[in-house]
């Protein structure tokens, strides 16, 4: 009897790691791409902490790293997701390879900062500032304009509550 419980249980547990391994299987490249993008974030994060002076934690480092890996997965799935739901409609993934692209360019770009930063090379790259030449660029130049004026109008409201005061 207890042998029929150990096979029924093996037989449920290997058929959801079938399907599992199904979903995931196409998406191995983007997961291989972000574990190493984790890793080389860990690495450069951790040289431009050393470089700027700050303490390390390693319990802290490898808390923020495996959240990051989680995260990743998470973004794929979702990714996947969008793709099989849109993508039929659509014709092409457009929906979870633009999300991809963006949830990775944020990476790259904070991996690319952290190594000039660890460098000390006066540099910034920002994947939004990529995009300038696109139509998604002047929404982002929009809000931008937005972000500047709402600055503006709260240093005013602060200079005059300072003048208040003085």
């Amino acid at each position: 009897m207890e042998s029929n419980v150990n096979n029924m249980i093996a037989t449920v547990v290997a058929a959801i790691a079938a399907t599992v391994a199904d979903f995931y299987a196409h998406l191995a490249p983007w997961l291989l791409f972000g574990a190493i993008l984790v890793i080389v974030d860990l690495r450069f994060g951790i040289k431009a902490s050393r470089a700027r002076g700050e303490e390390i934690r390693p319990s802290r480092a490898w808390r923020r790293t495996i959240n990051k890996a989680m995260d990743y997965l998470c973004w794929v799935t979702v990714a996947e997701m969008c793709s099989r739901t849109f993508a039929p409609a659509i014709g092409v993934p457009v929906v979870s390879m633009g999300m991809l692209i963006v949830i990775y360019g944020i990476e790259l770009s904070s991996c690319i900062n952290n190594y000039f930063e660890y460098k000390h090379i006066d540099r910034r790259i920002s994947i939004f500032k990529l995009l300038k030449g696109t139509r998604w660029g002047s929404l982002l130049d929009k809000a931008d304009e937005r972000k500047a004026e709402a600055g503006e109008a709260e240093t005013e409201e602060a200079e005059a509550e300072a003048e208040k005061w003085n």
